[in-house]
């Protein structure tokens, strides 16, 4: 398959999956000035990928990389290619604003269903209860955006409190085992699904719109948006201006380390479940999050003050 159509189908697939992606598509069709369309995708050199991502190093310039980047994962992963030819090592521009890490107080007022049932006044595909499941799959179990969307009824086991993850940001399924209190509320969900739906009850998707479909990112944002201003939620200083739903992954991530600071355990240990479970590629994304509140970094410090007095050991 050539450069142009492997590209194409790229697009189709990220869209198919509740991604806008209109900045990506312009940016790889941007990129085909710079190759050969019309050759295979392993032709591409790396002195065709420096000439696209030539210049400062600026949020536009990290959006060509996160474009190719996803592209070329997902050209190996499906037998397009066989290597990327992106550089190993990216520079990154020097600002960047840490995720939104919501409060447990600001999480209720999100989940509040009074809050969202206002935030979803005049909508006409998107209900109440979808909305809040949804909200909960990204919290409560850390998931995308995507992958949430993309559950199908199959994917859904109650029974083991389990849904298995499938074509995800790097191409790998995964199972996700979910808590008793969210495998609850699934429960409960898929009770009143079937009642609110007024095409094809027996919609594939497990989150879906009154109609059946599956649910479009620009719908389920302008329903966020209102959401969090209902709720009173800002940004702070240093970090993003505006929190975003995928903030609630990150806030996933966040409190599941600091629970397992408190609760003295082995968070070195743990690291690569938590890795594992959200899906990432490798430990490098997961150890972020060990930075990112000063709550996290003031139970790191004192589970080190404790191992520096001669108490317990420093598992950090």
């Amino acid at each position: 398959m050539n450069l142009r159509d492997a590209m194409e189908n790229y697009v189709v697939w990220r869209q198919a999956h509740g991604a806008k992606f209109n900045t990506a598509r312009n940016l790889l069709r941007q990129f085909l000035r710079h190759a050969d369309a019309e050759a295979d995708c392993d032709a591409v050199t790396q002195a065709q990928v420096a000439s696209f991502l030539a210049g400062p190093v600026t949020p536009h310039r990290e959006n060509k990389v996160y474009a190719l980047t996803g592209f070329w994962q997902f050209a190996i992963s499906r037998g397009y290619a066989t290597r990327s030819p992106l550089p190993v090592r990216e520079p990154r521009s020097r600002y960047r604003p840490l995720p939104f890490i919501f409060t447990h107080a600001e999480l209720q007022r999100l989940l509040d269903r009074g809050n969202i049932e206002a935030s979803l006044a005049g909508a006409k595909q998107l209900t109440a209860d979808t909305f809040r499941i949804l909200l909960l799959l990204l919290y409560g179990a850390g998931l995308r955006f995507s992958e949430a969307t993309g559950l199908t009824m199959a994917d859904v086991d109650l029974s083991e409190a389990i849904f298995t993850v499938r074509d995800t940001k790097f191409q790998k399924s995964r199972l996700v085992p979910v808590g008793p209190h969210l495998a609850t509320a699934l429960a409960d969900y898929l009770t009143t699904r079937p009642l609110v739906l007024t095409g094809d009850w027996t919609a594939d998707y497990f989150l879906s719109t009154r109609s059946g479909t599956r649910l479009a990112s620009s719908t389920v944002q302008v329903a966020f948006d209102r959401l969090r201003g209902i709720a009173g939620i800002r940004g702070s200083t240093g970090r993003r201006e505006v929190p975003r739903m995928h903030d609630l992954r990150h806030s996933f991530a966040v409190h599941s380390l600091t629970a397992w600071y408190r609760g003295a355990a082995d968070v070195q240990r743990l690291l690569p479940v938590l890795s594992t479970y959200l899906g990432h590629s490798d430990l490098e994304g997961t150890k972020i999050y060990l930075t990112m509140t000063p709550d996290l970094l003031n139970q790191a410090s004192m589970r080190f003050a404790r191992f520096a007095h001669g108490g317990e050991d420093a598992r950090a």
